[in-house]
């Protein structure tokens, strides 16, 4: 399917199913299929990202429509235009055509004027900023208190973003999943892959190899198996962890690896075992902690301490960090 087509669904289903959420008042597209050409090919272990604007903002999840797995968020509203382009992720979506509904007007005119705006160097400082500023939210949230798999994904997302500070500077899509990959592509336009290294060592898996990374996802596998199996509708991202999600969490990974991209690959590996290990627990399920904390030992976050002492690493890495985003800025 063509990723035309499958934007097609997605405003399909918005005004089939989205229209009907409480206090909706519009929707729209974010994410790669946005970013990508519409006439290039939707891979099978991509989703398409909607975000639907009610009250309350009600996620939906992942689910398959129409033969594509789309992944529904919401939110209850949008601010001025100034907010929207300070945002990274919203600016990020707005300057492109990504209104799927638009009842007020509202969207299609804060869509014309962030696409006007949004590569004027000021606009782009700004969202290098709050991507910078959530790299120190995430790793200063690290609660030592908190269980495992809650610490590991503050110090992991904390680490991540600091991609998206350079994806944000160079003009391109801050994606999730594949931001290594992306983060790799840009930096080596500039010349600058030297920085990918450091990027990796930061994440902790600049020296892990592929067979490692392959073991590392084959105990993903058993996990998230187990994980789809269980029940657990109050856990925010269980939806990410089903049969119908697979594909992305997991063929993801491995055609990453198979192409050479295994250090790239760890980030969402990590990401997807923490949340099968969240799920678990939200259904009221121990286990699978031991591959877990394999894939934490040879990443050096495996303690507390360990995790502190990464954090402290990236905070200290933020002033290179800055410098490298203004020279592809």
């Amino acid at each position: 399917m063509l990723i035309e087509q499958a934007r097609r669904l997605a405003r399909q289903w918005v005004l089939e199913e989205g229209v009907a959420l409480p206090k909706f008042w519009g929707a729209f597209l974010t994410g790669s299929a946005l970013w990508a050409d519409g006439d290039e090919e939707l891979h099978p272990s991509s989703d398409v990202d909607v975000i639907v604007i009610a009250d309350p903002p009600t996620r939906t999840g992942k689910f398959l429509y129409g033969g594509v797995l789309l992944e529904v968020s919401a939110i209850s509203g949008l601010g001025s235009p100034h907010d929207v382009l300070s945002d990274y992720h919203l600016a990020g979506s707005f300057h492109l055509p990504c209104v799927l509904a638009d009842p007020t007007g509202r969207l299609t005119e804060l869509q014309r004027i962030v696409a006007r705006d949004f590569a004027e160097r000021p606009w782009t400082l700004a969202r290098c900023t709050d991507a910078m500023d959530r790299v120190r939210r995430w790793i200063n949230g690290v609660d030592p208190s908190a269980p495992l798999h809650d610490q590991v994904t503050s110090w992991l997302f904390g680490t991540g973003v600091t991609t998206h500070v350079l994806l944000v500077a160079g003009l391109r899509n801050p994606t999730v999943r594949k931001r290594y990959v992306a983060v790799r592509d840009l930096l080596a336009g500039h010349g600058r892959l030297d920085y990918h290294e450091v990027l990796l060592d930061l994440l902790g898996c600049a020296e892990l190899s592929p067979e490692r990374v392959e073991r590392h996802l084959v105990a993903l596998e058993t996990a998230f198996d187990a994980a789809a199996a269980v029940h657990a509708p109050s856990y925010r991202f269980t939806s990410d962890i089903t049969a119908v999600a697979r594909p992305v969490a997991i063929d993801g990974s491995r055609e990453l690896i198979r192409r050479g991209l295994h250090r790239e690959a760890v980030f969402w590996l990590v990401a997807t075992y923490a949340r099968c290990l969240a799920k678990r627990a939200a259904a009221g399920a121990a286990g699978y902690e031991d591959g877990f904390l394999d894939l934490l030992g040879d990443l050096g976050v495996a303690t507390v301490a360990d995790r502190r002492c990464r954090g402290d690493r990236v905070l200290a890495a933020l002033p290179g960090l800055w410098q490298t985003a203004m020279s592809v800025c």
